[in-house]
């Protein structure tokens, strides 16, 4: 009998990953990935309520043509659970956080307030 949790696999000693076809994105270069919602947001269209960590299957591009430092900017399109509404938003790689594009308003966070608050006052210190 084999073990039923194997983690190493054999590979044999002829085996070349250089002939192995890697895999083809569409047209579009657009992945599927499973993620969660990054912040809560409220959609447009149906006024409904879309909480932090709700996960969807989400399609994953990168932005043409934005970049910051080199680092690349990738947008999201998930869909509404209520209304089916597109919604998409996209990293911010300078803020180390996401941005709502389309579709969603992103739900008011006092803790943003506040650091914002901070870093108005330490950039005043910074000046002076």
């Amino acid at each position: 009998m084999s073990e039923r949790k194997v983690l190493n696999k054999y590979y044999p000693p002829d085996f070349d990953p250089a002939k192995i076809p890697r895999r083809k994105l569409g047209k579009d270069r657009q992945q599927v990935v499973r993620l969660m919602a990054p912040f809560s947001m409220q959609c447009k269209s149906c006024t409904e309520f879309i909480y932090k960590g709700k996960k969807f299957n989400a399609r994953k591009e990168a932005a043409a043509g934005e970049h910051y430092f080199g680092i690349k900017i990738f947008r999201f399109y998930i869909k509404c659970p209520r209304c089916s509404n597109e919604i998409t938003f996209k990293t911010d790689p300078k803020n180390s956080d996401y941005v709502a594009e389309h579709g969603a308003q992103r739900n008011f966070e006092p803790w943003r307030e506040e650091e914002a608050k901070k870093n108005e006052g330490s950039e005043d210190e910074d000046e002076v």
